[in-house]
């Protein structure tokens, strides 16, 4: 399984991005998908979720800003984050569950991607 994230870049605030996963190999299109992000200096975070199911989980500081959803015929996941604020500075990983735990912990996600940086400018 191979995940790839596309679509972060150096925006300022108060803008908008859509960063995009695609995931090939053996997974379905309908697993548990994650979104998670990593400032310098602090621990890797859980953003958002969709489940198996099309339920949706995000954190509490980008409840109302971002929306996650998916293609599953495509196999990708997209994040359209609004109103970006410099704390959203991150590098944005994809992550997938193929046991469909739905829990989002760091540690239960089976594979990962390698990310793409997102700068938000104030």
């Amino acid at each position: 399984v191979q995940l790839q994230a596309f679509g972060g870049a150096l925006v300022q605030a108060r803008g908008s991005l859509r960063p995009s996963c695609v995931a090939s190999g053996r997974i379905l299109g309908i697993n548990d998908m994650g979104w998670y992000r990593q400032a310098p200096g602090k621990e890797r975070e859980f953003v958002a979720g969709i489940s198996w199911n099309t339920r949706t989980y995000y954190r509490d500081s980008v409840k109302d800003r971002f929306t996650i959803s998916r293609v599953n015929v495509e196999k990708t996941v997209y994040l359209q984050m609004n109103s970006l604020k410099p704390e959203d500075t991150a590098v944005y990983y994809c992550a997938v569950d193929r046991m469909n735990a739905g829990t989002w912990n760091i540690d239960g996600m089976e594979y990962w991607g390698k990310g793409t940086q997102v700068t938000v400018s104030s």
